[in-house]
């Protein structure tokens, strides 16, 4: 069954606080690491489903497993659970903060003892409203209470063991609106706003930089430590800070006049120092300069070597021995060394012509070294040309070879395909003859298997036949059987039956006896017995002595 609820936060908080594992809608723990024993409100046990008071309701479960409700047994009151086909109650949307609800259906002798002994087991009940049209509004400690509460909904309520229709009724538990939900719960958005910002003031406080150490104030002391700092390089920079903080704050006069002018002096010193760092910067990044230049010269050269490669490659002496594909890889390969070339030897301009640039700037300085670069540079850029002009003429015999054995190609295919054709044909032909002897053959089997079906059905409707012939005369048979068994002693069946009460009784029970015995001459042994006159005086006298007893 899953809770709603309106604020994540304060669940957890309310949850945490009782010593229970603050789970989420769907289940989930909204904080991994919680220790159950440790509880914020101390004296307080940790709350267990085996505690008293909370088996009204369930632990929760997943949702896709259907909800059982049972009965609930109370002291002067039982609760029916509703028929779980029926949908679940309707209810209206949780106002925020919600801790009332509204219950409905109460029967009309139902007392506020009664009402606080169902839905105390939910939590702790601050106040009930109850009013004279069997409802009432009952207001929670907690928010969770609620929806404790709203399990109820549905079930059917009687009083004791009546059946009167004043003592029974069916709840509807509902989320009501009250004033003072909503303040406790605007009080306690407000807490959590304050919360929020305070924390999100410390973070901004430790992730803001460090502010810089206070400076100290001027001194004949201090002044001798700064001066001396100045003259170090490690700690010119803090040196010159504290200098800064004590010309602007006003320090110098008459007699720190001396000791400031020392110490701007000792600042001015540091002047050549960095312009004699910068200058070995700019000597160290143009060797860099040039050994890239060297490098990327050296990566252009290994470049069109291996461009030189494919295009020799692409020759007629050689691509004709190539298939298809393999032509099409060196092709390929090719162009993409081409534009790899292309890139970088534009890179490699670039720079140059951001040197002349720089060259042109600075006339004044110009100097031998940078006759011989230009000179250099500008039998680079020859060599560069005449290498792409090779290049272009190699591509130019690449394309005409192509064209020349694509036309070779399309001439030969024509007389090629007559051939082929004409034996795709018969192959295909032949394909069709022998599915269609296939057919056939499977056709036959079929016909012949549909026959041996029929035989087959009727064999089976002849054995039923004769089995139930059979079954007849068995059944014939036993009923043969049993009433010769009992027509062998009928005469004593009829003795122990019922006692002769008079000599005419006798007189109807030998015709009767005769009959039977006639039926069955052959096959009784009494017939004989029972023709012979001492057996009819015996029977008489029998059924004498019995009439004179009676």
């Amino acid at each position: 069954m899953t809770l709603p609820m309106s604020d994540p936060t304060a669940w957890a908080t309310a949850m945490n606080n009782l010593g229970m594992a603050p789970l989420g809608i769907a289940g989930q723990p909204i904080l991994p690491d919680f220790d159950p024993a440790l509880g914020m409100m101390t004296g307080i046990p940790p709350i267990t489903p085996m505690m008293p008071g909370l088996g009204i309701v369930p632990p929760p479960i997943p949702p896709d497993m259907p909800v059982v409700k049972e009965i609930i047994h109370c002291k002067s009151c039982t609760l029916f659970p509703p028929n779980p086909n029926l949908p679940p109650p309707a209810t209206r949307e949780r106002p925020p903060g919600c801790k009332t609800v509204f219950v409905g259906g109460l029967p009309e002798n139902g007392t506020e003892q009664i009402i606080v002994e169902v839905f105390e087991q939910c939590g702790e009940i601050i106040a009930i409203r109850k009013s004279k049209k069997n409802f009432c509004h009952i207001r929670f400690a907690e928010e969770y209470m609620v929806d404790k509460a709203l399990y109820l909904s549905g079930y059917r309520i009687r009083l004791g063991s009546s059946t009167d229709k004043k003592d029974t009724g069916r709840l509807h538990v509902d989320f009501a609106q009250a004033r003072d939900d909503l303040y406790e719960w605007e009080c306690k958005q407000r807490m959590l706003a304050r919360e929020e910002r305070h924390r999100r003031r410390m973070e901004e406080e430790r992730l803001r930089p460090p502010s810089p150490p206070p400076v100290v104030h001027y001194s004949d002391h201090e002044c001798s430590i700064v001066a001396e700092k100045l003259k170090d390089d490690s700690k010119f920079s803090e040196a010159v800070q504290t200098l800064l903080t004590w010309i602007e704050r006003g320090e110098v006069n008459r007699r720190s006049a001396n000791n400031f002018y020392s110490m701007i002096q000792s600042a001015n010193s540091h002047v050549r120092r960095l312009v004699n760092e910068k200058a070995a910067h700019e000597k160290d990044m143009e060797e860099a300069k040039e050994k890239f230049k060297q490098a990327l010269s050296g990566i252009l050269i290994q470049f069109e070597q291996i461009v030189a490669v494919y295009h020799s490659a692409s020759k007629q002496k050689a691509w004709d021995h190539f298939t298809k594909a393999q032509r099409k890889n060196i092709s390929v390969w090719c162009k993409q060394a081409e534009e790899i070339r292309n890139i970088h030897n534009d890179e490699l301009m670039g720079i140059r012509r951001e040197e002349e640039m720089e060259m042109s700037d600075d006339e004044i300085e110009e100097t031998t070294e940078t006759k011989e670069t230009e000179e250099s540079a500008l039998v680079s850029q020859a060599e560069a040309l005449k290498e792409e002009n090779d290049s272009l003429r190699w591509q130019l015999d690449a394309y005409r070879n192509e064209v020349e054995l694509l036309k070779q190609e399309q001439g030969k295919a024509p007389r090629e395909d007559d051939p082929n054709k004409e034996q795709q044909l018969k192959l295909l032909q032949q394909a069709l003859q022998g599915m269609q002897q296939h057919l056939l053959k499977v056709q036959e089997e079929y016909k012949k298997k549909e026959a041996e079906l029929e035989k087959l059905k009727d064999d089976k409707l002849q054995v039923e036949k004769m089995l139930e012939n059979l079954k007849e005369k068995e059944s014939r048979t036993s009923r043969l059987g049993t009433s010769n068994q009992d027509s062998d002693y009928p005469l004593e069946k009829t003795m122990n039956s019922s006692p002769i009460k008079s000599e005419r009784e006798a007189l109807l029970v030998e015709k009767e006896v005769l009959e039977q015995l006639t039926r069955w001459p052959e096959q009784s042994r009494l017939h004989v017995k029972l023709q012979s006159p001492q057996s009819r005086a015996k029977l008489k006298s029998r059924a004498f002595l019995e009439a004179v007893n009676c």
